[in-house]
């Protein structure tokens, strides 16, 4: 390969205090400090590091953009970027990553570990520092830790493409197993429905009342019957769709008058997944219509909804994929090309116009209490992410 990685306990020892510092979604100032404090002890002139304000934009808030980091080559080539999100699921916070037999697991089995992604993080990072530490060659680099990834790729959506240098291709490391390289993804819309009911006296006088509640009851009975909840497919097209947060109710004796449901609809085919939007819109009017009061009063809903990001599938002729195959090849390994039903960063970066293939870090069961990383993957990855910032020389 054209570089060694850092060793083996500082690789291990890296990821570790990683995963230990928490970064939940919008929360992520501490972990991107600490990658800030890496990189400056390792020579990096804070000039080459900025912030977006990607957080501003943001539906959640959050206390910081994106961390943006750009070398210039020590050659001329294309411009490369490596990319990894650094914030975790709430299940993450706590974590005491501990090594246990070929696996980093977490102490507490009330926790996950973060391997999601603070595996992804080490791999760029580690790459970054090796490459400062030892003064290698390489062509142009821009290095971006994403926030707010966890909660619908809002990061990646408003990142400041004008701060990355241009890169004329990107890898993202946010996956799990070496020979899988995710080469496209689903597209998703999520879905705000506020239902409007008419309160009353739920003993004194229930006929007065309007409920919100049984409007929501309805309109997933709907959906769910006529076979636009789970999974979706009508003839050859295919999606998914959840109702993943039902609010409503102050008092078991009040007639509930408000109630929020969150929900969202995936598919690779975007007008497929609009159609089990308007499924549910449908369903949610239609419920809507149907519950009154004695006086004939019903109910309302406001019904809206957002992409969260778009589906894409890299063409098999662009530059990232070949050589992502060709560095997993000359590790021995068997490229799987592989399209995800969930969403990545790669998404927006996709959208964006920067041709990006996502890459594994060994992390496996992430968003539970059994994840895991496995230790000879995450090496292998490290050693991965430095042979495609620091190209072999047959290469150009």
């Amino acid at each position: 390969m054209s570089a060694n990685t850092l060793p083996k306990r500082e690789l291990l020892s890296l990821v570790k205090q990683l995963m230990a510092i928490p970064g939940p979604s919008g929360k992520e100032e501490e972990i991107l400090a600490f990658i800030v404090e890496k990189l400056t002890r390792a020579g990096l002139a804070p000039s080459a590091m900025t912030y977006d304000d990607a957080h501003k934009k943001s539906p959640y808030g959050g206390e910081v953009g994106n961390l943006i980091v750009k070398l210039p080559g020590t050659f001329r080539a294309p411009r490369r970027m490596m990319l990894a999100h650094v914030d975790t699921v709430p299940l993450c916070v706590g974590c005491q990553p501990i090594v246990r037999g070929d696996r980093i697991v977490p102490r507490s089995s009330s926790t996950a570990v973060g391997a999601d992604n603070r595996s992804g993080v080490g791999v760029v990072l580690s790459t970054a520092l090796a490459i400062l530490e030892r003064n290698l060659p390489h062509p142009p680099l821009t290095f971006a830790f994403m926030v707010q990834e966890e909660v619908g790729l809002v990061g990646a959506r408003h990142l400041a493409v004008n701060k990355l240098g241009k890169p004329e291709m990107a890898f993202n490391f946010d996956g799990g197993t070496n020979e899988r390289l995710i080469v496209g993804a689903t597209g998703a819309t999520r879905m705000q429905i506020e239902i409007d009911g008419i309160a009353a006296h739920a003993g004194a006088h229930p006929e007065d009342g309007a409920s919100a509640l049984v409007v929501a009851a309805e309109a997933l009975a709907s959906v769910h019957q006529e076979g636009w909840h789970g999974l979706v497919q009508k003839g050859r097209k295919k999606g998914t769709s959840n109702v993943g947060i039902l609010n409503g109710g102050s008092a078991v004796n009040v007639v509930p008058d408000h109630a929020s449901v969150r929900a969202e609809a995936r598919s690779h085919d975007a007008a497929f997944r609009e159609r089990i939007v308007n499924a549910y819109r449908k369903a949610f009017n239609a419920a809507a219509k149907g519950v009154r009061n004695a006086a004939k009063k019903r109910a309302s809903v406001q019904f809206s909804s957002q992409m969260d990001y778009e589906a894409f599938r890299l063409d098999k002729s662009q530059e990232c994929l070949a050589i992502a195959k060709q560095v997993l090849t000359l590790e021995g390994l068997d490229p799987d090309l592989h399209i995800s039903d969930g969403g990545l960063d790669a998404n927006w970066l996709n959208a964006h116009g920067i041709p990006t293939v996502t890459l594994g870090g060994g992390q496996h069961n992430a968003h539970t209490v059994r994840e895991f990383l496995d230790i000879d993957e995450y090496l292998r990855a490290c050693t991965i992410g430095l042979s495609l910032a620091v190209p072999l020389d047959e290469e150009f």
